[in-house]
């Protein structure tokens, strides 16, 4: 057996310690390893690889990120509703609604995306749970089918909760899944066309889930099916933001996502313009039914949206697409509550 080196204690900790603290090269790599693993954690761009827990790997694969929008649209729902009431059994209803919505029928979308991507993910994303085989593929498969079946029973608790004689938010979960499917998965694969899959996922974002929240406390009907329906082809614009980090990948497989379609700078023109025109259009729906108030407040919201697409995501979408939807979508989701308390308070 070797000789082992004696370890001598260093005799100045507390400088070694402050030589550490102090350095800013240091404290930028240490900062920069936390900001990576966040990002792992939530399914951003820009992640770390090297997670070995698996637990983590499966909320990766879920991305808690993109959760957000659609819990958000349940609020938006259960506003234009009118009928939302402080109560602790509101209360519980709408948090489990939350769960249908994102950890659930979100997670269970996000993954299948990533199980028919992965090829893509190679490309673009490889330190992805799949393309960087931190997950095998069979235990991927099971998560799948976990998060639909889980999905599809709480739609249905839901249902009965409200005392639906129609399964309405059941069939919201169908179709929902079924979209999602279509989306992802050949021989439709409706991502291929930039058209019809950002505005599937743009409809999958705003309204499935207000058509959810809505129907948990009154009476789904076809004008709210329909006003949320053309409120998603503003959704469509935040759709396209989120192919630009793919753009590379996309066109190596022939995907024909808009950034590759029309090239980056047209595409980002498309984006915006779908993004503000169809928000002043249901602007304009709320000051047809009298709700002038709501309509001021939806367009002050859209202007620091337009500035804020000025600023970043029109200079290089490419670089500042994380950045401008971090700064502008805030303003788009209030625009989104405020047009659901508009629908409420007029009895739409």
């Amino acid at each position: 057996m070797s000789e082992s080196t004696p370890i001598t204690p260093d005799p100045n900790p507390s400088e070694a310690l402050d030589s550490v603290v102090n350095n800013p090269n240091e404290q930028a790599k240490a900062s920069a390893d936390r900001s990576a693993k966040t990002r792992q954690l939530l399914g951003m761009k820009g992640a770390a690889s090297g997670e070995t827990s698996i637990w983590k790997i499966r909320l990766q694969l879920m991305k808690p990120i993109t959760w957000i929008p659609l819990i958000w649209g349940v609020v938006c729902g259960a506003a234009s509703s009118g009928n939302y009431t402080w109560t602790l059994e509101n209360v519980l209803k709408v948090a489990a609604c939350m769960l249908l919505a994102g950890p659930l029928m979100t997670g269970y979308t996000q993954i299948l995306n990533d199980y028919y991507d992965r090829e893509i993910d190679a490309i673009n994303e490889p330190y992805r749970p799949i393309p960087s085989g931190a997950i095998p593929l069979p235990q991927v498969i099971i998560q799948i089918w976990v998060l639909l079946i889980a999905g599809y029973g709480l739609a249905f608790a839901l249902d009965v909760w409200s005392d639906h004689e129609f399964p309405t938010i059941t069939a919201i979960a169908i179709i929902g899944s079924f979209i999602a499917y279509i989306y992802s998965a050949p021989p439709l694969k409706l991502k291929q066309n930039g058209w019809l899959g950002s505005y599937a996922l743009g409809a999958s974002y705003i309204t499935l889930p207000w058509s959810t929240g809505h129907a948990l406390f009154g009476d789904l009907n076809s004008t709210i099916v329909i006003l949320t329906m053309f409120y998603s082809l503003a959704g469509l614009g935040i759709a396209i933001v989120n192919d630009f980090k793919s753009v590379e990948g996309d066109r190596q497989l022939g995907l024909q996502s808009l950034p590759v379609m029309f090239g980056i700078t047209t595409a980002a023109w498309i984006c915006v313009v779908t993004i503000d025109v169809f928000q002043g259009f249901i602007a304009a729906y709320l000051v047809s039914i009298h709700e002038n108030l709501y309509a001021t407040i939806l367009i002050l919201l859209i202007i620091p949206q337009i500035t804020l697409q000025d600023m970043y995501f029109l200079r290089d979408p490419v670089k500042n697409d994380v950045k401008y939807q971090a700064s502008a979508q805030p303003f788009l989701v209030l625009g989104m509550l405020v047009t659901g308390l508009a629908l409420g308070h007029a009895g739409i």
